[in-house]
C-alpha cells in the first residue's frame, strides 16, 4: 500500500503533515511529491523532505492521492504532471483525499464537474464555477473523492480517508 501527497512551498502544515504521519501510523508508505526533490517549507516553517520529483511519478504504483491546502496548490495546478497524476487516479477511481486549498488541483484537471465537495470559503466560488456541487460540511465523500475546508477538519477527513483507503484494499 502506498499513498501519494503532492506539495510545494507554503504548503499548509497540518494539512500534510497530519495526513502523512496518520498514513504511517497505519503501515502506509508515503511518497511526498513536489516540482523537485528536498526541502519544502509549509506556511508556518515546518519543513519535509519532497522525496520524488512529479516527473518521476508513475501514478500506477499508488493508492490514493493526497492533496494539502495553504498556498502550495496554487503553483502545484500549473503542472502537467500534477494535473495528469490527479485524472489517473480518477480514471482508475482510486481514493483522492483533497483538503483546503488542495481542490484546486481537480478544478484544474477538469475534475469535478457534477462531484460533490467542499473547500476553504475562499475557494468555494471557482468550485462551484468548475461544475462542482458545493457543500459546506466539515467533510465531503463522493464515490473516491474526500474533501475537506481546513484543518480543524482533520478528524473528519482523516476518518473518511482511511475509512475509504481500507475500502480499496
Amino acid at each position: 500500500m502506498k499513498a501519494l501527497i503532492i506539495s510545494a512551498d507554503n504548503f499548509e502544515d497540518t494539512e500534510l503533515l497530519v495526513p502523512f504521519y496518520r498514513l504511517k501510523e497505519e503501515g502506509i508508505e508515503v511518497d511526498i511529491v513536489s516540482m523537485k526533490k528536498g526541502k519544502i517549507r509549509g506556511k508556518h516553517g515546518y519543513e519535509i523532505e519532497a522525496n520524488k520529483n512529479l516527473k518521476d511519478i508513475n501514478p500506477q504504483d499508488y493508492n490514493i492521492l493526497i492533496l494539502p491546502g495553504g498556498k502550495a496548490p496554487e503553483v502545484i495546478r500549473k503542472e502537467k504532471e500534477a494535473l495528469d497524476i490527479a485524472r489517473h487516479f480518477f480514471e482508475k477511481n482510486k481514493p483522492v483525499a483533497a483538503i483546503c486549498h488542495g481542490p484546486q488541483t481537480l478544478i484544474s484537471a477538469g475534475l469535478l464537474k457534477g462531484r460533490h465537495a467542499t473547500c476553504y470559503r475562499t475557494v468555494a466560488e471557482e468550485l462551484k464555477a468548475s461544475g462542482a456541487i458545493y457543500e459546506d460540511k466539515e467533510v465531503v465523500v463522493d464515490g473516491n473523492l474526500i474533501t475537506s475546508r481546513q484543518p480543524s477538519d482533520l478528524p473528519a477527513f482523516l476518518r473518511e480517508m482511511i475509512r475509504l483507503l481500507r475500502k480499496s484494499m
